[in-house]
């Protein structure tokens, strides 16, 4: 199969990226002691790793068969969480923070392809960063490393009022 040549620019761009991001979740997987942040980094690092697999078989000029993206493992939550050290916290916001990236750039990417193939498998790994950063934040929200501001319930009110009427028009 041909690819078009936009695919193929998409996708070597990406796995630049990816050889990038394996590195530094490599690096941080031999600082952590956390064990649920190291098994989301383990977690992390295999679901990059089947991303350039994937891409590679999608680029692959011989290739005959269909190309699928391997799904997302399943991820088992231990029920004690352990206390994230500092540096462990600065390394959960900035994991889940390039898994946030990575989707949105996927899922822009896949906008842009032209191979339907392509397309979907880019809009699959757009969803498996996303569900990467959402592991993220239930681990950071158990173990309090971030604070996020609330409204008040009367707030939501006035605006629930003010744009209910939207949904009749």
């Amino acid at each position: 199969m041909n690819l078009p040549a936009v695919d193929l620019g998409i996708m070597a761009e990406h796995l630049t990226t990816h050889e990038g991001v394996i590195n530094r979740l490599k690096m941080y997987n031999k600082l952590v002691r956390n064990h649920m942040l190291k098994k989301l980094l383990d977690l992390h690092l295999k679901t990059l790793r089947n991303h350039v697999k994937t891409m590679l078989a999608l680029i692959e000029p011989g290739q005959t068969h269909q190309v699928h993206l391997p799904k997302l493992d399943s991820f088992n939550w231990d029920v004690d969480f352990e206390t994230l050290e500092e540096y462990e916290k600065d390394i959960a916001l900035d994991t889940r923070s390039t898994a946030k990236l990575m989707g949105s750039d996927n899922f822009n990417s896949a906008l842009m392809m032209k191979d339907s193939n392509v397309k979907n498998i880019h809009i699959k790994m757009a969803y498996q960063n996303v569900s990467m950063q959402m592991m993220y934040d239930h681990l950071i929200m158990q173990t309090q490393g971030e604070f996020i501001p609330r409204v008040s319930n009367e707030m939501q009110q006035l605006t629930l009022k003010h744009y209910y009427h939207v949904q009749n028009e």
